[in-house]
């Protein structure tokens, strides 16, 4: 399967998880991938290690894109290591913590926004000014609580919501150049993160599996598969769509 040979990718936030598994399936696909990481370059790493030992392309590049400037140095990074620009895009870096409206905090809104919101189009930017012509495409990883107004997701939904509606944007605009940009919208899957937070095991999984009707949580490989669909020349005349991946969730 090599349907990506001779594109280049970055995957924001793919030192773990849903990014890891979307790297690993991009270079899987043919693409030589640049694995972005914030804080954990031993996880950017060593998915860039699975990625070379399976016969792929891959750099790790940090940095936080929802810091003023990293997004932009990122893509350049991404260029400059496999010798093209950036044609395959996904903005998956983000960041969640559930309050009630009373204990929403100012800081926590900010972080949330600039990351989840401002990198996405910061990166997106960054790759449209770069792309030279190419067919592109830019995939925003969002989630279906942007619909489902899930009591203490207020921040983390809007965020998502504002991604939803960002690619909606985005795809009328970039059309002309030949990007495509489509929202990438997952249900609950098991990843560190939602064991890390204590959702994978608890009632509130069991509660999606009741209401799932392919019965189970996702698996980043779910998503992954995807995200390759969308980044391919599979995916030619499908833009400005919000793809959910959630086992009808």
């Amino acid at each position: 399967m090599a349907q990506l040979s001779g594109k280049v990718a970055l995957v924001t936030g793919a030192s773990k998880g849903i990014g890891a598994a979307i790297a690993e399936a991009l270079a899987a696909a043919g693409a030589a991938v640049a694995v972005n990481y914030s804080s954990s370059r031993e996880g950017a790493e060593a998915v860039v290690a699975r990625i070379e030992e399976a016969g792929g392309r891959a750099v790790a590049v940090g940095g936080d894109v929802g810091k003023p400037g990293e997004a932009k140095r990122l893509v350049s990074e991404a260029a400059l290591a496999f010798g093209g620009p950036v044609t395959v895009l996904v903005n998956n870096a983000g960041v969640y913590k559930m309050a009630p409206l009373a204990e929403i905090a100012e800081e926590e809104y900010r972080r949330h926004f600039d990351t989840n919101v401002w990198g996405l189009l910061a990166a997106s930017q960054a790759v449209a000014a770069q792309i030279d012509g190419q067919a592109g495409s830019i995939i925003n990883i969002s989630s279906v609580v942007a619909r489902g107004t899930f009591p203490g997701t207020a921040v983390y939904a809007g965020t998502k919501g504002a991604v939803n509606t960002i690619s909606g944007v985005l795809a009328k605009e970039l059309g002309p150049q030949g990007i495509r940009v489509n929202s990438l919208s997952p249900g609950l899957v098991a990843t560190e993160g939602t064991r890390t937070a204590g959702i994978i095991g608890s009632e509130m999984e069991q509660g999606v599996v009741a209401t799932t009707p392919l019965g189970r949580v996702g698996q980043p490989d779910d998503i992954a598969a995807v995200a390759v669909f969308l980044a391919s020349a599979e995916a030619r005349w499908v833009t400005g769509q919000i793809i959910e991946a959630s086992g009808g969730a």
